[in-house]
């Protein structure tokens, strides 16, 4: 990999709701920038970045991948990400390692829950971004709508850049707010000219009404071009565009551009207000250290920051793991630092070595081998035995933990099993494998049935996993029906003393904890507090304790669920001199555990998921109807030209096999995103169902 000066460096994600043209917009800037010699096409099955047979089946983008390009003498790291909310976690690990983003927003939809979602990653992460309205050749399609719903769904400052010129099938350009110029393509083909003319008479008035509001936004930024306006009237297009690259940086404001990359305009506008807008390695304030001990996450102010120098220390961040025939391709963002090919690194999350054996630049499934990674590369390395999402890489001169990623809890479970004994072994790699690329998936055995249980983000992320399974693996597997991914909790404070004594031959065991349990907030976890004074419980086996009672709580007391949402509170106990052992208090811990929550008023908890609907007009009432049926609660419900959109929030239980219910209500014209919200007490009769199952 050449040398690149860091500041023309820009590593991006596209982002969207699904179906708004995310890999269209890549596989466009691919052609655009000479990656490509032809435009791949979802429909066609043939694009670049959606290169695996689930993804070319079903037109969606499963996997993000990963595409290196140039323009204008920059280097363009591209990451293409999913729409579907069940491979949200793509999203997520995505915008943790990057330094800008494309939203990508559909021209007749607007703002989708999708956008939101995402868009709040991209809040939590930092990751200054730029908007892409696209499809405005669609019928329907609405710059002006989609752009107002970016502030009343996102309530952030959307500043026009570009308007469009034409609408519908007769959108032919854009009108260029920043030089007032107006860029008009010839044709709607791949290799499509385009050139600059004079803003057409009737927009004239609009585009000064939108270049005063854009002046207005942006200088608000810099002292020195605010002057250099009130002195000329006006600034020079360096000073306009510093200025708005300033604001998208600090996020003041966020810039919309408009187009339709399906019909090949307004693509090269985009790249160049990538190169203009997003930032460098350099612009950004560099990545926290991860926090430290009694420090919570969200606390920046005091962390110090890595910065992008490439002669400093090496740290980098695994962000994603994909196995494949080569071997384990760990993805790496680095953040300082130069390494190269049989350089040994420390995993400071795990504190072990790693040697560096081959490394690969990244074209979605393709690979070129390089030599060294620089400060501000994403490269994939070959070879590391124990490194997994979210692991440091750090130069043992300076071993520092990066900033976390934080991962979804998955809903749904189901149980798998081979169809013949001899695939068991082969079963259990490829699923361990899976679920090391992907931390949204979780994989455990059922203690009572032996079962292997795979719990992840929906239906279709569970259906991809075993079509995985399947072709790369081998496996035949026969799949359980889905099962909710019920929690347990508690509702009342209680104390528990429990003795543990077995005397038999020889040593014997003794141990006595007394615990407080107590219930906490929704999502608040599950934390340990020793309180213990005195020594009546020695030092060494307070670990074994802590240890007893997270074990037992994976299995719950009422229906075998994980119990969460609750602290507990060693404060006293007694130890034997001789038959005391860390072995024996984590015994009693965990007896104290099942005999103390069964007093706490235990109940099970369950998803409920957060469910829009797009329908007809005329069908509004069928859906609603249905979802109440479904123990629903709707939120709201907002009109969109001839569709109305239902916002609910709805168990998880009661969602399987929705799409089929809801196509057959609405002759096939509705459609339905949904994604977790939270978790709430399941009612009574409900409770003593799950119970009775598990009994």
């Amino acid at each position: 990999m050449p040398v690149t000066s860091l500041d023309r460096i820009r590593n991006i994600g596209i982002t969207a709701h699904i179906d708004a043209g995310k890999t269209t917009t890549t596989e466009r800037i691919l052609y655009y920038t000479g990656l490509s010699h032809r435009i791949g096409e979802v429909h066609d099955g043939n694009t670049t970045t959606d290169y695996m047979d689930q993804e070319r089946e079903r037109g969606i983008t499963i996997t993000s991948a990963a595409v290196t390009c140039e323009w204008k003498d920059h280097r363009i790291n591209i990451i293409d990400t999913p729409g579907h909310i069940d491979f949200n976690i793509e999203v997520n690990r995505s915008l943790r390692v990057l330094d800008g983003a494309i939203f990508i927003i559909e021209g007749v939809a607007g703002v989708q829950p999708q956008s939101e979602t995402n868009w709040r990653l991209a809040d939590r992460y930092n990751v200054p971004r730029v908007i892409f309205i696209n499809k405005l050749d669609r019928t329907g399609a609405d710059f002006f709508r989609a752009n107002q719903s970016l502030k009343d769904k996102l309530d952030i400052v959307a500043l026009p850049l570009q308007l469009p010129i034409g609408v519908e099938d007769k959108f032919v350009g854009v009108v260029d707010l920043v030089e007032m110029k107006a860029i008009i393509w010839e044709g709607g083909d791949p290799g499509a000219k385009f050139h600059d003319e004079p803003i057409p008479a009737d927009l004239l008035e609009q585009a000064k009404e939108y270049r005063q509001t854009l002046l207005d936004t942006a200088l608000s930024v810099d002292d020195a071009a605010m002057e250099e306006y009130f002195d000329k009237g006006d600034v020079e297009v360096a000073t306009l565009k510093r200025c708005i690259k300033a604001g998208t940086i600090s996020g003041a404001f966020r810039p919309v551009l408009c187009g339709t990359a399906f019909k090949n305009k307004g693509v090269q506008p985009l790249l160049d207000a990538v190169i203009d807008y997003l930032p460098s390695p350099l612009d950004v304030p560099g990545i926290s250290i991860a926090a430290g001990e009694g420090e919570e996450d969200g606390e920046y102010s005091n962390r110090r920051r890595i910065k992008a120098d490439p002669n400093a220390p090496f740290a980098g961040l695994a962000f994603k793991i994909i196995n494949d025939k080569y071997g384990t391709l760990t993805f790496v963002r680095v953040y300082a630092g130069t390494l190269k090919s049989g350089d040994t690194v420390l995993n400071t999350t795990k504190d072990h070595r790693e040697r560096i054996g081959r490394m690969f630049q990244m074209h979605a499934d393709k690979r070129a081998e390089i030599k060294e990674v620089h400060a501000g590369d994403i490269a994939a390395f070959v070879g590391l035995k124990d490194t997994v999402t979210g692991d440091t890489l750090a130069s043992a001169q300076d071993p520092v933990v990066l900033e976390r990623m934080a991962f979804p809890v998955p809903v749904i479970d189901i149980s798998v099993e081979p169809r013949t004994k001899e695939a068991v072994e082969k079963m259990s790699l490829g699923l361990q494998k899976l679920a090391g690329e992907d931390p949204s998936l979780r994989l455990r055995t059922d203690p009572e049935s032996g079962q292997t249980i795979l719990s992840g983000m929906g239906e279709l992320h569970l259906e991809i996993i075993i079509d995985r399974l399947r072709r790369e693996y081998g496996v035949e597997a026969d799949i359980g029906a889905p099962q909710v991914a019920y929690r347990e909790t508690i509702t009342r404070a209680h104390t528990e003393t429990y003795t543990h004594k077995k005397q038999t031959g020889g040593s014997g065991q003794y141990a006595e904890v007394k615990i407080i349990f107590e219930p906490m907030e929704r999502n608040g976890g599950v934390v340990f507090e020793n309180k213990v004074v005195g020594g009546s419980v020695p030092r060494e086996y307070i670990p074994a304790v802590e240890k007893g009672i997270r074990v037992q709580a994976d299995t719950g007391v009422l229906a075998g669920f994980p119990t969460v949402d609750f602290k507990y509170t060693l404060v006293d106990g007694k130890y034997h001199d001789v038959d005391s052992s860390a072995l024996a208090f984590e015994i009693a811990a965990k007896a104290c555990f099942r005999d103390g929550m069964k007093k706490a008023a235990p109940i099970i908890l369950e998803p409920i998921m957060d469910v829009e609907v797009t329908t007809p007009n005329d069908h509004v009432g069928d859906v609603v109807g249905d979802l109440n049926r479904r123990r629903g609660h709707v939120q709201n419900q907002e009109s969109s030209g001839s569709t109305v959109i239902v916002r609910a929030h709805v168990p998880l239980k009661e969602m399987f096999g929705y799409i089929s219910d809801l196509r057959s209500m609405t002759k096939g014209r509705a459609s339905f995103t949904m994604q977790f919200h939270h978790y709430d007490p399941v009612p009574r009769n409900i409770a003593d169902e799950i119970m009775a199952k598990s009994a």
